[in-house]
């Protein structure tokens, strides 16, 4: 009976507690009160005083790290000094918030910028000093990592099939579309796998199109893009290049990272080799 009683005060203390957000025809109000106005400009909004004067900007960023994986966070920027840019983690009041309402949440309840007396310009200065980090899943850290590693070898694939890192032809690819592009998604209209060569023309593995999946000769499988639900659309289907990159991390010994190579006196950019 005793916990049944802290529970329910607990619940009505929230409740009472609770501040009542609303965005209205670019007007913001915290418990009826207008307390800011915001304008946007496709994925930017600009929160301004109730004089109209722009203070920051709150613009959202959804975007793909590496494969299906995608990392969505808002960037700030102050409009009276812009030498600073905020990357951040947001919150919305439902799964269903748009991106305004996602903004005015965030800035109120997470960041603590805006308040019952308008827009928070000590905290707002307060938290660029001291700049929050980022929290970040174990699945979206990784693919960080995987993304520094491919960038690394800043693979190309050109007009022909050719797969070059860091502009050293390292393989290639067979069983072609006629209309090839290097930038072209793989479709399923393609029934025939797409096989990679590295450049000595030793097989390294192979995209299979039904399945969207990379198989490499040494039999490790990778499904490239999932169906994903959220607020951005996922890519149902990976360019050449992407392809190219995951191969490149399933098997280490397809391409080896750049690194400076010491002719002489002369330091002249190289694929790395084997050594024997």
């Amino acid at each position: 009976m005793q916990k049944s009683l802290i529970l329910f005060f607990t619940v009505l203390s929230f409740i009472c507690n609770a501040q009542i957000i609303k965005t209205k025809r670019g007007i913001v109000s915290l418990d009826g009160t207008h307390v800011a106005k915001i304008t946007n400009k496709s994925n930017e909004y600009t929160f301004m005083d109730l004089k109209e004067t722009p203070i920051f900007t709150v613009e959202f960023v959804d975007k793909s790290v590496v494969d299906s994986v995608r990392d969505s966070y808002v960037k700030i920027n102050r409009v009276y000094n812009r030498e600073k840019t905020l990357d951040l983690d947001y919150i919305s009041p439902s799964a269903f918030s748009g991106d305004e309402k996602s903004a005015v949440y965030t800035c109120i309840k997470g960041l603590k910028i805006i308040d019952e007396r308008g827009i928070n310009i000590k905290n707002l200065d307060e938290l660029f000093k001291n700049m929050p980090k980022r929290k970040l899943d174990n699945k979206t850290k990784e693919a960080y990592t995987t993304r520094t590693k491919i960038d690394k070898l800043n693979l190309e694939v050109n007009s022909v099939g050719e797969i070059l890192s860091n502009g050293v032809p390292v393989g290639y690819f067979t069983n072609l579309p006629v209309s090839f592009g290097s930038d072209d998604q793989i479709t399923d209209k393609n029934f025939v796998d797409i096989e990679i060569y590295d450049a000595k023309s030793k097989y390294i593995g192979k995209y299979i199109t039904t399945t969207k999946q990379i198989k490499t000769a040494g039999g490790k499988t990778f499904t490239l893009y999932r169906e994903m639900s959220g607020r951005a659309s996922i890519l149902k289907y990976p360019t050449y290049k992407a392809i190219a990159e995951r191969m490149a991390i399933l098997d280490p010994n397809f391409i080896k990272i750049q690194e400076k190579v010491i002719v002489g006196d002369v330091v002249k950019d190289g694929v790395e080799k084997d050594k024997k």
